[in-house]
């Protein structure tokens, strides 16, 4: 196990890392759209829009399908939209628009 394979390990960390960042952004956003509008992507447009989105950003499939198995199922995580407003550095507004499964933490 040389220097290489250091370099290779590092390397492969990080664009999973950032994989996963994009993959659990997909799948929430599936989530909360299949909970909102049905699970039927021929009659949910935003669904729809968000799935031809997810395929061009090169997401698996399995994690399309869990996503909307999930909002099909009712159990599991609930993920509910939060507004939080607050006043920044130098009295600049700060509007953050997020999605949260314990209202408490975020």
């Amino acid at each position: 196990m040389g220097r290489a394979y250091q370099n290779r390990k590092e390397s492969m960390a990080k664009t999973a890392a950032a994989k996963t960042k994009v993959y659990s952004k997909y799948g929430r956003e599936i989530y909360m759209a299949a909970k909102a509008g049905g699970i039927d992507p021929q009659a949910n447009l935003s669904l729809r829009g968000l799935i031809e989105r997810a395929k061009k950003d090169q997401v698996p499939t399995h994690v399309i399908e869990k996503a909307i198995d999930k909002a099909k199922g009712g159990a599991g995580e609930d993920y509910a939209p939060a507004r939080y407003e607050g006043y920044g550095p130098g009295n600049c507004m700060v509007i953050v628009d997020c999605l949260t499964d314990n209202p408490n933490r975020t």
